[in-house]
């Protein structure tokens, strides 16, 4: 009988507007990692945290911190557009998002939001 593994991963390679871009998800305990590159390394991290209000039913409030790279508000954004789903869907729980793009626009981001959504393991 194989052991199973603790920590869940899923992968996936696509060509996003001419550019090779590949996404990996990892699902632990307690966050879930999401690497979305275009230059085959982590580049920006930032970290994704819901907060929820006692006693409120609506969705909850995210905030953003650039744990390590450039911190630009851009990147904020680009976080909370990737990834608020992904801690939505797996009962808020923080998402960890390492982030390294060529192209950076409304499209790509549409795209890779795709991307993220076929690795899903929550």
């Amino acid at each position: 009988m194989a052991a199973e593994s603790i920590i869940q991963s899923k992968q996936t390679t696509e060509t996003v507007h001419g550019i090779l871009t590949e996404v990996v998800c990892t699902v632990f305990s307690d966050y879930i990692f999401v690497v979305v590159t275009q230059y085959g390394k982590m580049g920006t991290l930032i970290s994704l945290v819901p907060h929820c209000v006692a006693n409120d039913v609506s969705k909850p409030t995210f905030s953003t911190k650039v744990l390590m790279g450039k911190d630009e508000p851009l990147i904020h954004v680009y976080a909370k557009h990737l990834v608020t789903f992904v801690s939505e869907e797996s009962g808020n729980k923080p998402v960890l998002l390492a982030l390294a793009l060529k192209n950076a626009n409304v499209e790509t981001i549409k795209s890779i939001k795709k991307l993220i959504q076929s690795c899903r393991l929550w």
